[in-house]
């Protein structure tokens, strides 16, 4: 029989990953969680009757650790930090967890748990709500559950997690489906690629924000372009610095987006958040370190 540290290491990093928006940093988890069940005796690991809710539970507390010492890493980051897009969405669900939620409409699905868009938002809670929002809203672990691993009572875990959605709420757009969201990002493609200023221009909502990670290893702005019209002058100057570079459609996060290549070397991947038909968000991964998945 299989060890279930490794059965179960897709439904782990899955889990890791959205917990903590590093691929790296879900990797270390995944391994202190998997040490952690090793070090259990035969008898105590015989004794476990569902082995992948105690490897996921092992894993959350692991994740909360981490979040708080990432947290001081993130401060003294060079720029923005963003999350670590990875390739092909479908690889990062897994089975959800047995559970209920009180209410099925306020859950963010698997899919959408890990678009950039709400990594993003996610980064910007404490660990406690971090944690409480996906075991709960995504993975359906009831807030007895979630409250033990935090160290918080069932009704404090419901707080976390409803502190955690209405900031998800807040900053969640009019729904796109997956053609149209692609539809636009392939006319900006065309529009960066080709210079068109009119076009891109009209793609972008007046108030788009654009934000790059170089991480201080390469070239990226240090705030966000706020502005369509800063947009437009950055995106442009970029084509007219680098006319070598070319630009291919593919999934980030399981989202339409772009990598952007010179030659055989990857520059940067792309995420864009797109809503009533324009772009509101976009995201620019240039640092190589959270490029390695790609």
């Amino acid at each position: 029989m299989e060890d279930p540290a490794i059965s179960e290491r897709g439904a782990l990093l899955g889990l890791c990953y959205r917990m903590l928006g590093s691929l790296a940093d879900a990797e270390d988890a995944v391994q202190e969680t998997s040490a952690r069940w090793l070090r259990l005796s035969d008898a105590e690991r015989g004794g476990i009757r569902h082995p992948k809710a105690w490897l996921m539970k092992a894993a959350s507390r692991v994740c909360l650790d981490m979040l708080g010492s990432a947290r001081a890493r993130r401060e003294q980051y060079w720029g923005e930090w963003l999350p670590e897009p990875v390739p092909n969405g479908g690889l990062w669900t897994s089975q959800s967890a047995d559970g209920r939620v009180d209410d099925p409409s306020d859950r963010v699905s698997l899919d959408e748990s890990v678009s950039m868009a709400v990594l993003v938002v996610l980064e910007s809670m404490t660990p406690a709500e971090r944690v409480a929002f996906v075991l709960h809203d995504v993975f359906q672990y009831s807030f007895a559950e979630v409250g033990e691993i935090v160290g918080r009572s069932p009704e404090a875990a419901r707080q976390l997690a409803s502190t955690a959605r209405r900031r998800i709420r807040d900053e969640r757009r009019s729904p796109v489906d997956a053609a149209a969201h692609a539809a636009v990002v392939r006319s900006f493609k065309h529009a960066w690629e080709t210079g068109d200023v009119e076009a891109l221009v009209g793609l972008l909502d007046p108030d788009a924000v654009a934000i790059g990670d170089g991480g201080g290893i390469v070239t990226a702005t240090k705030r966000p372009l706020v502005g369509r019209d800063w947009i437009v002058k950055g995106f442009t100057q970029l084509g007219k610095d680098q006319p070598e570079f070319q630009l291919h459609e593919t999934i980030v996060n399981g989202e339409a987006g772009l990598t952007v290549m010179a030659g055989d070397e990857l520059l940067a991947v792309v995420s864009l958040a797109v809503a009533d038909g324009r772009i509101q968000r976009i995201w620019a991964m240039r640092n190589p370190e959270k490029l390695t998945a790609w």
